[in-house]
């Protein structure tokens, strides 16, 4: 019997000849051989080779480096001696491409498969991959195999904004080395030199990449130089990639392995271990990402936190890889994870060190702080209904935020909320964007504000967020208020315009420096309540986009500040007052008091709207009253008639104005409140 080429017959003759031959072709693989002719695999060029005229099988497929990768990312979970561990970070400024390299990372160690690959794979919030930034820090065990030696590599994701510093530099202290990437058309940014700042000072290995080299913009020579002349690196044998198009991938990770120094082996020493980051598992409580220092932590260990001074049972351990995949023990140099059934993310808070109960460590690893909140700002629900709501959702928020602090405020205008404290503005952002988003509430915020220190005359010191608690004029002896310094980076066109918007802010100048011949650095010191407004959108508009900016909290200064309040109809607005200062107090009543007039709805009596400082007024403006023409009936006669019924409605206005209340509308407070914004 003559077997036609392609008839099942002929398929399972020619798949038994070549599978002795070939090691591809297990049976698993091939479970069925009865195509026929029809089928849509009977013409694929995987299966059969038609432009032969004996039975043959021909399989296209070779196996490329990143099988190999792959294959060897499957084998993550075995240990390697400490010597082949390379803990590393990534600093970077915002959209420089930061995630889109570690993606390709995961990629080409295996850690991730294709087919569960996605752009930003270590984001996991849909405002972290709509806005293109990380919020929320995020660690990866990888595995990469250089001359038949495997090495274990340890990515720890960091946020890049200066919100989240703390969170940074303890991050950057779980590692021996950082990558520092910088987009090759755009150049050092603002936050590039900070982020390097927090590396250098933790005597971390910098190897400098620069990406986005496919770019039709890109100058490497150019970029090279300013990160020589502005950050004082070698960038001899800087690396130069596209983390998109996938190149120079291999040499980042070969240079990571031979330039990043490995971690020390104090396996045998009493347990340390850093806290860099946890969050709040509903059904496991907190899970705690962590560093070992020194010595080695096991399942079922009882361990003690030596800053919130608690200890609990661990219940399971294991590494990030980026999931979280179970081990029995970790080693010192190693990163993974661990929950022990804790209840409150505050009782791990980053930066905390690890150590066995029962041999405790004899000092605790450097750097811990308390975070403190910088910003603070009123949320009300816009329907009052919602108030047990917005509780709730703060109180789960603050779960997996311990910077988060939040409190009961009450307001005549807008009724019950919360006066909420946040690391800057950005957290601020992030944080109302959650609550509207996860939690489906609408919410008016009222205009951020700072902590000021008011040093009373009895030798108390006060700190006050809110107008409303500050002490009565006669019981302050001075008010201090919370000072950053500023760095600007901006195309030295702008630098008139950047310097102009920094005086008016109250800006004290400290330095400026051309870093190259086009960019220049401007530094400033300036209150944080004039930078909490619209600084960094004005910033923005003014330079066409192209300045960047970067701020540190120095410290509290004194300043001449005082309490604006507005009154209408001789009543005092609560939550429109304001503490502001004493120059800038005349141009913010001005522009209040006209704003106010336009919104208010003329009553039947004369209203007065007011902007005083105690009881002196700077500014005011007046709502003339909704008159009824009483001398619409007298069509002639006598003058004496029209001034009798003239001076009857006078008296009659009068009395209504002594017993008159005026009702400030809600869009009139929302629009106030969006003014205030703008012009504190």
């Amino acid at each position: 019997m003559s077997a036609e080429l392609g008839s099942p017959l002929t398929l399972g003759l020619s798949i038994k000849q070549h599978r002795s031959q070939s090691p591809l072709l297990k049976s698993s693989h091939f479970s069925a051989f009865s195509l026929s002719k029809t089928s849509p695999l009977f013409n694929s060029s995987l299966f059969i080779s038609k432009n032969v005229t004996r039975p043959s099988f021909r399989v296209f497929c070779c196996q490329t480096g990143l099988e190999t990768a792959v294959q060897a990312g499957q084998d993550r979970l075995l240990k390697v001696p400490t010597s082949n561990i390379r803990n590393f970070s990534i600093i970077a400024h915002i959209d420089h491409g930061k995630s889109t390299l570690a993606d390709k990372l995961l990629q080409m160690t295996g850690t991730v498969q294709k087919r569960d690959m996605k752009e930003q794979f270590l984001d996991n919030m849909d405002l972290e991959r709509e806005r293109g930034i990380t919020i929320k820090l995020q660690a990866a065990r990888m595995r990469w195999v250089i001359e038949n030696e495997p090495y274990c590599l340890n990515l720890i994701d960091t946020p890049g904004h200066v919100d989240f510093s703390y969170e940074v530099s303890r991050s950057l202290a779980a590692c021996e080395g950082a990558l520092l990437v910088v987009d090759a058309s755009q150049g050092v940014e603002a936050q590039t030199l900070a982020n390097v700042y927090l590396a250098l000072e933790n005597n971390l290995e910098i190897i400098p990449v620069l990406n986005k080299i496919d770019l039709p913009g890109a100058e490497p020579d150019r970029v090279i130089q300013e990160i020589e002349e502005v950050v004082g690196l070698d960038c001899s044998n800087a690396i130069l990639c596209s983390a998109k198009e996938g190149i120079g991938i291999n040499e980042i990770l070969n240079a990571i392995v031979e330039r990043i120094p490995p971690p020390s082996n104090t396996a045998g020493c009493p347990l340390r271990a850093l806290i860099f980051d946890s969050y709040y598992d509903p059904y496991r409580g907190v899970v705690v990402y962590f560093r070992v220092v020194d010595g080695t932590i096991k399942k079922g260990d009882r361990v003690y936190f030596m800053a919130s001074e608690k200890d609990y049972f661990v219940d399971e351990i294991g590494v990030l890889s980026p999931n979280q995949l179970q081990v029995k023990e970790l080693q010192a140099g190693e990163v993974g994870y661990l929950s022990a059934s804790i209840r409150s993310v505050a009782d791990a808070r980053v930066g905390d060190t690890i150590t066995h109960f029962g041999k405790k460590a004899d000092i605790q690893l450097p750097g811990y702080e308390e975070v403190t909140p910088m910003v603070f700002c009123g949320l009300f629900p816009v329907d009052a209904d919602q108030f047990p709501e917005l509780r709730d959702a703060l109180e789960k928020l603050q779960l997996n935020d311990a910077a988060l602090k939040f409190e009961p405020e009450t307001s005549s205008a807008m009724g019950f909320g919360f006066r909420c404290g946040f690391l800057g503005l950005l957290h601020m952002e992030i944080v109302q964007e959650r609550l509207e988003r996860e939690y489906n509430l609408s919410l008016i915020t009222t205009a951020p504000s700072v902590v000021y220190r008011v040093n009373c005359i009895n030798g108390d010191t006060v700190e006050c967020s809110n107008p409303s608690l500050l002490p009565e004029p006669g019981q302050r002896r001075s008010i201090e208020e919370p000072f950053v310094k500023i760095e600007m980076l901006t195309p030295k066109d702008y630098i008139g315009s950047l310097m102009e918007l920094s005086q008016d802010r109250r800006g004290k100048f400290m330095e400026m420096k051309f870093i190259t011949e086009n960019r220049a650095s401007l530094t400033y010191e300036l209150p944080l309540a004039e930078m909490v407004g619209d600084f960094f959108d004005q910033l923005k508009s003014r330079s066409k986009g192209y300045a960047s900016m970067e701020y540190t909290f120095i410290g509290y200064r004194e300043s001449v500040l005082i309490k604006l309040d507005i009154s209408i109809n001789g009543d005092l607005v609560e939550p429109l007052a304001t503490i502001v200062h004493k120059d800038k107090a005349y141009a913010i009543g001005r522009a209040l008091t006209q704003k106010l007039k336009e919104l208010i709805p003329r009553q039947m009596f004369k209203v007065p709207i007011q902007a005083c400082i105690g009881s002196k007024v700077i500014a005011s403006e007046a709502l003339s009253a909704i008159r009824k023409d009483v001398l619409a009936k007298c069509y002639g006669g006598d003058i004496t008639r029209k001034k009798k019924l003239l001076k009857k409605q006078a008296e009659g206005k009068k009395r209504m104005k002594a017993i008159g209340k005026v009702d400030v509308p809600q869009e009139a407070f929302m629009a106030v409140l969006k003014l205030e914004k703008e012009v504190l």
